[in-house]
């Protein structure tokens, strides 16, 4: 059985300089996740259906539910913070 393990990144504080990229990475993320979609295949739909490939996410970061650009900042957010908790200086 997969337990996921990530490394545990709560010591870690971001600059507000890092706080504000942390936007920017998680609109690119769903850009690329998007931009994956609809090379496979996907379309926009009112429901996610897998076997129709549509989902109502196919839509700009800006017009997301606030709980999908949650999802989005977090990636971005642990990103930036396991890149600063490896040693890694972001200038």
């Amino acid at each position: 059985m997969y337990i996921p393990k990530p490394i545990d990144t709560s010591d870690v504080r971001l600059s507000d300089e890092l706080l504000a990229l942390t936007e920017k990475i998680a609109e690119n993320v769903h850009d690329v996740w998007a931009s994956g979609r609809i090379a496979e295949g996907w379309t926009y739909g009112k429901k996610r259906d897998n076997e129709k490939k549509t989902t109502p996410l196919l839509i700009p970061y800006s017009e997301l539910p606030e709980s999908e650009k949650e999802y989005d900042r977090n990636t971005a957010l642990e990103t930036l913070k396991l890149i600063i908790k490896l040693g890694y200086k972001i200038k």
